[in-house]
């Protein structure tokens, strides 16, 4: 970030002293419950400078898919994804304000850990044991098992319901 002197994430700008963000189609207030569009580094930044951390992917799991129960299919439980459980598969193209779809909160009342956008973890993305790709995987994902790319978990306003799973 120093180096390159980044001052905000990529999508930001600041105009007349408000903070804006570069939706799909036009240029938007960014209200303070809206941190989208950050890179990981920005994450990890920002999570310092609030005395916090990301989550690893296995944290992140538990707050999203974990109850006292057991383990949940969705955040919300196991009824399939609807539109009053957050934003994805397509119903907008751009994030709504955090926590504006209760009814998808986790049993530990996290909103958004599924739909609004992707969330960073402090994992580095890699192959579980075992792995072996196939003839017609590469360029897939392994590309990125180099130690240098993390998890991301969630989903995004584009992400089909039928990909919404742990």
């Amino acid at each position: 970030v120093r180096k390159s002197r980044i001052l905000h994430p990529w999508f930001w700008s600041r105009r007349d002293g408000e903070w804006l963000w570069r939706g799909i189609f036009q240029d938007l207030p960014l209200p303070s419950s809206w941190p989208v569009f950050v890179s990981h580094a920005e994450a990890s930044a920002y999570t310092r400078w609030r005395g916090a951390r990301l989550p690893t992917e296995a944290e992140f799991q538990r707050a999203a898919y974990g109850s006292p129960e057991g383990e949940r299919r969705f955040p919300w439980g196991d009824a399939e994804p609807a539109r009053s459980e957050g934003v994805f598969d397509f119903t907008s193209w751009d994030p709504q304000r955090a926590g504006s779809h209760p009814a998808g909160r986790s049993a530990w009342g996290v909103d958004d850990l599924v739909g609004n956008g992707w969330e960073w973890t402090s994992s580095v993305f890699a192959p579980f044991p075992g792995f072996r790709p196939i003839p017609s995987y590469p360029e897939y994902s392994a590309d990125f098992f180099d130690g240098e790319h993390y998890v991301l978990k969630g989903a995004s306003p584009a992400t089909a319901r039928e990909l919404i799973r742990p």
